[in-house]
């Protein structure tokens, strides 16, 4: 088997021009180019970045007619590199982060290259001070951003799956539209035995911020964890997840308007349709709780 084929994809919403270019540019250093880079458009019209910064490798713009979510412009990116059919990896970047070393995409290779059940790695997101958010940190409690290994999860901003593993589990939620989709893909990669891999020695240079800062995120929030439990955990364990995470949600939240979405979205979650119902197995349970993270946490 011969070294895995990488691609590049980024979702844009048109509002970051100069971080697309410096991300773009960043790209353009690696040692090992990759052999495509899709950008979508989410709903936006793009400007021509290959032409104007030389980019290595093919460029594909995709320009969507409208905003489908981060999921949902990801798989945009996905049916279009399964059009050309020559790729084996794809790493996704958010399009307001920077790889700051010139090896991300060879060592991305090589991992690939070392571990045929490898479907997943993520990156280490650090800020311009090499600060790593404890959320950011794949694991429970407070973890070593650096210390690396197998884990029940990813992060969406920078990472990379491996397109036949892709071709198993599906692609991402595009319902979900934004937040918990990372953790609905996870589950199911673990779910059909794919290892999940936090390598941080993959850095993504990306800016401090909190997922609050979007208007929608309390609702969706709430609504897509609980159609997260609906759509992959044993029956018992449905009650569970979400009493955890509602008890967590009170300990934490001080806003009351936020509350007050959160609960909105919760019920939402509850009354509308999850999707398909695919639940985890059991044995799967176990092989999370051994990582250390239980999936009713």
């Amino acid at each position: 088997m011969g070294a895995p084929r990488i691609a590049v994809a980024v979702v844009t919403m048109g509002n970051r021009p100069e971080e697309v270019d410096a991300l773009l540019r960043s790209v353009a250093k690696q040692d090992v180019p990759p052999e495509r880079i899709v950008i979508v458009g989410n709903g936006c019209p793009l400007p021509e970045f290959a032409r104007r910064l030389s980019l290595p490798g093919e460029v594909t713009p995709v320009e969507l007619d409208e905003n489908l979510g981060c999921p949902g412009g990801r798989n945009a990116a996905l049916a279009r590199l399964r059009e050309f059919g020559d790729i084996d990896v794809v790493v996704d970047l958010d399009d307001d982060g920077l790889l700051v070393d010139a090896d991300v995409l060879r060592r991305v290779r090589d991992l690939y290259a070392a571990d045929e059940r490898l479907g997943i790695v993520g990156f280490r997101i650090a800020d311009e001070l090499g600060e790593t958010q404890q959320r950011h940190v794949p694991r429970l409690g407070k973890s070593d951003p650096r210390r690396g290994g197998y884990v029940t999860g990813f992060l969406g901003g920078g990472h990379a799956l491996r397109m036949a593993m892709l071709d198993e589990v599906g692609d991402w939620p595009a319902e979900f539209f934004f937040a918990h989709e990372e953790t609905d893909l996870a589950w199911r990669a673990a779910d059909a035995d794919w290892r999940i891999l936090y390598a941080p020695e993959l850095l993504l240079q990306h800016p401090k911020t909190s997922p609050a800062r979007h208007a929608i995120y309390y609702r969706v929030n709430a609504r897509n964890r609980v159609w997260l439990a609906r759509r992959r955990l044993p029956i018992a364990l449905v009650p569970v997840h979400l009493g955890v995470w509602v008890l967590l949600t009170l300990l934490r939240n001080r806003s009351g308007a936020g509350l007050r979405a959160w609960f909105g979205g919760f019920v939402e979650g509850v009354r509308e349709p999850a999707g398909e119902r695919r639940p985890m197995s059991w044995r799967t349970v176990w092989r999370l709780t051994r990582l250390g993270r239980p999936p009713v946490i």
